[in-house]
């Protein structure tokens, strides 16, 4: 296998052929290639994704979900259908003779984008002056591989929308502070959720580099960086209001990226996999207004049609990083592969690798 990776020819650049075939023709020449590919291939697909690539997804889910699932892969190649920080991960859980294959390498993500590593060091050596050793750094699994080996090598730990709770108790247990990385949000919110007063909680600005708090210095508990997920930031508290003023009985599911004004105010708030969980175990009948990516909002329309689902903002849009996988993109990389060559390959470097791991290891 390994000689075979080495072989393999490394390109970026997509045909405009892909761009100019019919639809129809590019899902006929995607399944022949996955076809002739067979047990070599296994496709990961994040819920966020295109009808049109989730239906090739071998497995769907979220995004550590789908990289521990690759790490139990034996496939030459996984093919992972999301974006970079996540095809990072898959890459640091599978073994070197794998390749982990991004169709689109402009799929990133605008909330790992918000904490790079340079800001991180400075952040940390400031935040060290003001609170000496007393602060644990925890990282959403929604940032970069660099960002989760800073974590792992400082003591932390990686964390996901479904265990933030129970990942903060443990950062706090162990010191008196936390740094949680890169999402604000989800941070403010499991937080709350645990009993900790909102004046408590100091605010990393990485552009001006200053912490912003309403408390004295000493009484800060939970260090947020201001980070944020730019589809999550547009559902406002106007959108649950309108709800409630129009349909009362109409129950309010967001994801807790949202801000802390939107999930104060809605029945319900949880990752992904909690927001399908809880559309699968409603009554049918029930109206529903879910606050997240709008092609999963799309996809639980059609496949619970005896409930009444919408968005709760009537005007959202897909996340457009993510949806830089597309059907040409995957039907290249496919026949790519089928040529002998690998396209977008994902490689973390060892060190890196090592580092991330501790703190991925910390929370599994």
């Amino acid at each position: 296998m390994t000689s075979l990776l080495d072989e393999l020819q490394l390109t970026d650049a997509m045909p405009s052929e892909y761009l100019s075939a019919p639809v129809s023709e590019l899902h006929e020449r995607a399944a022949r290639a996955k076809d002739i590919l067979g047990e070599r291939l296994f496709i990961l697909g994040h819920h966020y994704q295109k009808d049109e690539v989730i239906r090739y997804a071998d497995v769907t889910g979220d995004s550590l979900q789908l990289s521990q699932i690759a790490g139990q892969q034996t496939a030459d190649f996984i093919l992972f259908c999301g974006v970079h920080f996540m095809a990072e991960t898959a890459d640091i859980l599978t073994t070197p003779e794998q390749a982990v294959i991004l169709p689109d390498m402009r799929a990133g993500c605008s909330m790992a984008d918000m904490a790079n590593i340079d800001q991180t060091e400075r952040a940390w050596l400031k935040l060290q002056e003001y609170f000496g050793d007393t602060i644990v750094p925890l990282t959403y699994v929604n940032s970069t591989a660099a960002i989760k080996a800073f974590v792992g090598r400082n003591g932390g730990a990686t964390v996901t929308s479904s265990n933030a709770a129970e990942m903060v108790e443990w950062a706090l247990a162990q010191k008196q502070r936390m740094l949680f990385l890169p999402d604000q949000h989800l941070g403010r919110n499991t937080a709350v959720k645990l009993g900790i007063p909102l004046e408590r909680m100091a605010i990393w600005d990485p552009i001006k580099q200053k912490l912003e708090l309403k408390c004295e210095l000493e009484d800060v508990q939970v260090i947020l960086w201001k980070g944020h997920c730019s589809v999550h930031m547009n559902f406002l508290p106007k959108h649950v209001e309108i709800l409630r003023d129009k349909e009362p009985d109409r129950n309010i599911l967001v994801h807790p990226e949202c801000t802390y004004e939107v999930v104060s105010i809605s029945d319900y708030a949880g990752s992904t996999k909690y927001i399908i969980d809880t559309i699968e175990a409603s009554e049918p009948g029930s109206k529903w207004a879910i606050g997240t990516e709008m092609n999963l909002v799309n996809r639980l329309i059609k496949d619970f049609p005896d409930r009444d689902i919408v968005s709760l903002n009537p005007y959202m849009c897909p996340c457009l990083t993510m949806n830089r996988i597309d059907l040409p993109h995957l039907t290249w990389a496919l026949e790519e592969m089928v040529e002998g060559r690998v396209i977008n390959r994902i490689s973390v470097d060892p060190k890196t690798a090592k580092e991330a791991v501790m703190a991925l290891e910390k929370m599994l």
